[in-house]
């Protein structure tokens, strides 16, 4: 028997990811609100000792279930608490996600295709960023996309009559829709029930379906998705699940916290957001007859999520960039799908994808310039009265150094996104490819290494100093006039020190057995010294003016 030779891109995946995805984590602080929320949720986790218990500011916390928090409290545990282990899921999450979809495409289609899949998922701007973040998105949706890319593989070897192996992959689906759940909620359940709802409808109903197969579907899906909400109302908790469930709906109907947008929010988010991937894509939508039968049902299933996760969070009235981030996966699978085409010779490069690609890049790219040159010009922007909102103005008071070599990031990002388009018109297919996404991910990178701890020092770095000056001390902290969750984990709060809303009142008026400190931002600073006269100006700097309230005499 020959042996089958060793296939070396899994390594050089993991070496890849390792290089993109682990270095830096922690070179500028967690973000307000998301990113600081979840580690915050697994610092008191870690502080407390309470594992099956999430709470925030030591009080039941109801948003979200825990696998993604467990995951950041094992990390601190092993790593310390930090912003790197608070990120470092995420950036093994990547790594996981760069070896699946090779698995996928190479499975579906060759090694070729798996390889375009990973490029242009990795190559694209925003699936890239994630993994460097510390947002519960990424390891939601690689195992929504999972849990599907399971189902079809089930299917596709039911309709073979191979009932036995198709069982275990109808398992892993189950399993990785249950993790989803763990991750988010029953929106994965949605997400997965609509999909298979609307390809049912698509197939006309000729997919038959063995009932015994989906009951244990549901038994695997309870047993992992349901476990930590069982337990929760096991142990006293209900009141947890049922707070949970109206957030959920509350979510769905209105704005929440202000993040409104229109209907093609969305659209706008993947165009600009998923770019290159995102232009590619529209020609890969468009499968030809003769292509692969499980090709043809794998894209049609990848069609159906895209449509249900943009249809379905574009009636959502939360409006938040991440919610439509599960569309990644699609569009980088048809993205892919463009890109074999061309190699095969099966399809030209269209010009008005030279034309898109260039237009939607030079865009980006004049962004990306513009940036230094605006930090370099602050003191006119703040004179020119373009901002209207007094704490933004002050946040441009920030000494944060610019140049114009900065500006070389972006000029590197536009020449290699026209010349791209020009090599593949040109044939020069592999040059095309690596010109394309090589530029993308050295331009991702730059920005995240150079321009993001620049942004952090406008929006919120003097809070986050502030806070961190008070880690090790035995006082209150707590926000006046806007919500946050920075002071928290930034001062390392312990338990008997957070603060509630109603204490927050007595804390300003009433009595208080120690130090009370306060920040709050510029444009409501002086009604809080005029109602509150007990609390006493320390400094503001940047937007936020913090106050200190002192103990009662005994």
């Amino acid at each position: 028997m020959r042996e089958k030779k060793s296939d070396p891109i899994p390594l050089l995946l993991i070496v890849a990811g390792a290089v993109l995805f682990l270095p830096f984590l922690g070179r500028v602080h967690l973000f307000d609100w998301d990113e600081i929320n979840f580690a915050e949720c697994a610092r008191e986790m870690v502080t407390a000792k309470q594992y099956l218990l999430v709470t925030l500011n030591y009080l039941p916390f109801w948003e979200k279930p825990p696998l993604f928090i467990w995951m950041q409290a094992l990390s601190m545990k092993l790593f310390g608490i930090g912003d790197y282990a608070a990120r470092l899921p995420n950036a093994l999450c990547g790594i996981v996600t760069l070896l699946m979809l090779y698995h996928a495409g190479k499975s579906i289609v060759d090694r070729s295709f798996g390889i375009f899949w990973v490029l242009a998922y990795a190559g694209s701007i925003l699936p890239f960023f994630y993994f460097k973040s510390g947002i519960i998105d990424p390891w939601f949706n690689l195992f929504i996309f999972s849990s599907i890319y399971f189902f079809v593989v089930y299917k596709l070897k039911q309709d073979k009559v191979m009932p036995g192996r198709a069982l275990k992959w109808l398992l892993l689906s189950a399993a990785f829709l249950g993790f989803a759940t763990l991750t988010k909620g029953p929106v994965a359940i949605l997400i997965f029930s609509l999909t298979a709802l609307v390809y049912n409808f698509v197939a006309k109903g000729k997919r038959q379906y063995n009932l015994g197969h989906i009951g244990i579907f549901f038994v695997v899906l309870t047993l992992t998705g349901c476990s930590w909400f069982i337990t929760e109302i096991a142990t006293g908790h209900e009141n947890i699940i049922i707070e949970f469930i109206q957030y959920q709906i509350r979510l769905f109907k209105t704005d929440d916290a202000g993040h409104g947008g229109p209907f093609y929010y969305h659209f706008i988010v993947l165009l600009f957001g998923c770019f290159p991937a995102s232009v590619l894509a529209i020609q890969g939508m468009v499968i030809k007859k003769g292509s692969d039968g499980k090709l043809i049902e794998t894209s049609r299933w990848m069609a159906i999520l895209f449509w249900v996760v943009i249809i379905l969070f574009s009636i959502v009235k939360t409006k938040i960039i991440h919610y439509s981030s599960l569309c990644y996966y699609p569009l980088s699978f048809f993205a892919a799908f463009a890109l074999y085409q061309i190699k095969l010779k099966q399809s030209d490069w269209k010009k008005w994808l030279t034309a898109a690609i260039m237009s939607i890049g030079i865009l980006i790219g004049s962004a990306m310039v513009l940036m230094p040159v605006a930090g370099m010009n602050t003191a006119w922007i703040i004179k020119s009265g373009i901002l209207k909102d007094p704490f933004a103005a002050d946040n441009l008071l920030a000494d944060v150094h610019w140049s114009y070599t900065y500006c070389l990031i972006g000029l590197f990002f536009t020449a290699g996104i026209i010349i791209a388009p020009l090599l593949f018109r040109r044939g020069l297919f592999s040059a095309g490819i690596i010109t394309l996404f090589g530029t993308t991910i050295i331009s991702t990178y730059a920005m995240l290494f150079f321009f993001v701890p620049k942004i952090e020092q406008y929006t919120q770095q003097a809070a986050v100093e502030f806070y961190e000056g008070l880690q090790g001390k035995n006082v209150y902290v707590a926000t006046l006039g806007y919500k946050s969750y920075a002071q928290y984990y930034y001062a390392r709060t312990q338990p008997g020190q957070n603060v509630s809303d109603s204490l927050t009142g007595r804390l300003l008026d009433g009595k208080t057995d120690k130090q009370a400190y306060f920040s709050c931002k510029v444009d409501v600073a002086a009604d809080y010294k005029k109602d509150h006269p007990l609390i006493k100006e320390l400094y503001r700097k940047n937007g936020f003016v913090f106050f200190l309230r002192e103990p009662d005499a005994n």
